[in-house]
């Protein structure tokens, strides 16, 4: 699975190979609330094929309806702004007072398209230079704090995986967690030195290593931008990454298993020379409370909780347990979620 904007490149290199003009348009700025973020991206082509999305929709049509009416006439990027009035943002489904800027940038076969994707291939996280008067494309190495850019003369997108996710276990579940965690931007790697588990694994874009998982732990260097997720149900496996882990700053540390079994690993951690305050930082049973029962169903609640530590938005699991009561449906302490 790609992410949005992966398969909007791809799509740009399909229609340059094919000889078909087209236009790249990238969020560059917005004011007050807006349907997309900065850096989301939006390809259109002849004949007014679109992919991705800069709006709720009503922007594309805008765009749209120019190229059907005008064709492709820019020679050179051009930094547009949708918004300013209130009926503006009124008729482009922006929220009151909201403003949306973008550069729409005419793509041909200087545009790197194809050197940016064969980058991102790699696993590179890469910082694309686009000259606003020229039209001109120059790509470099970027570093994971770097984020987009614009000046009078230059604008600077960031491209590949700036978030980093390792899943210890290649069971079911990690299967699902990894395929959604790759259409999420997150660089994954997948560790189990269980050989009768790897052998099945087949899932492209994710790395797989058989290493022990606290070798793994130690060798990624885990900082800010990493989270580690443990789903194998073996302490022998788990413990020992979840401990190295925990001393790391990776923003989200979780492991599956019920609450008993979850405060028996809490106890376990403990013996480990680890702190009230680290072990504090387990999230654990993992993930979100959302009734989930399936492998998709669980994985979706983990990087559910994922992305709100990664926001920095306050979850409360009592709050779940109580919003589950007032629904009347059973809360199962067995769970993974719980």
């Amino acid at each position: 699975m790609d992410s949005i904007d992966l398969e909007v490149l791809k799509t740009c290199e399909q229609w340059l190979r094919a000889g078909r003009p087209c236009e790249l348009v990238t969020v560059v700025k917005t004011w007050g609330s807006s349907p997309r973020p900065e850096g989301a991206m939006l390809a259109i082509a002849e004949n007014a094929q679109v992919i991705g999305s800069v709006s709720g929709g009503c922007i594309e049509d805008d765009l749209i309806a120019r190229i059907q009416t005008e064709g492709f006439t820019r020679t050179i990027p051009e930094i547009v702004t949708y918004g300013i009035s209130a009926d503006e943002a009124h008729r482009f489904g922006l929220p009151c007072g909201g403003t949306i800027q973008l550069a729409i940038e005419p793509l041909h076969s200087k545009s790197q398209i194809s050197n940016l994707l064969a980058g991102l291939a790699a696993h590179k996280l890469l910082a694309r230079e686009l000259n606003l008067q020229t039209g001109a494309v120059t790509l470099r190495s970027a570093e994971a704090h770097e984020s987009l850019r614009l000046s009078e003369t230059q604008l600077v997108t960031i491209h590949g995986p700036r978030w980093r996710l390792l899943i210890i276990g290649a069971g079911q579940l990690s299967r699902f967690l990894a395929n959604i965690a790759v259409g999420m931007d997150y660089q994954v790697t997948v560790c189990d030195p269980r050989e009768e588990y790897r052998e099945a694994w087949q899932l492209e874009g994710v790395q797989l290593v058989h290493d022990m998982p606290d070798d793994t732990v130690i060798a990624m260097q885990l900082d800010v931008r990493s989270a580690v997720v443990a789903l194998t149900h073996d302490p022998k496996l788990d413990d020992m990454a979840l401990m190295e882990a925990l001393k790391s700053p990776a923003f989200y540390v979780g492991a599956i298993g019920s609450r008993s079994n979850n405060a028996k690993r809490r106890e376990r951690l403990l013996e480990l020379d680890l702190s009230a305050e680290q072990i504090a930082r387990l999230h654990g049973p993992i993930g979100l409370y959302i009734g989930s029962k399936t492998p998709a169903e669980i994985a979706i609640s983990i990087l559910a909780e994922m992305t709100a530590i990664k926001n920095k938005v306050l979850i409360s699991k009592e709050n779940q347990i109580e919003f589950a009561k007032e629904a009347q449906q059973p809360v199962n302490t067995s769970s993974c979620q719980l």
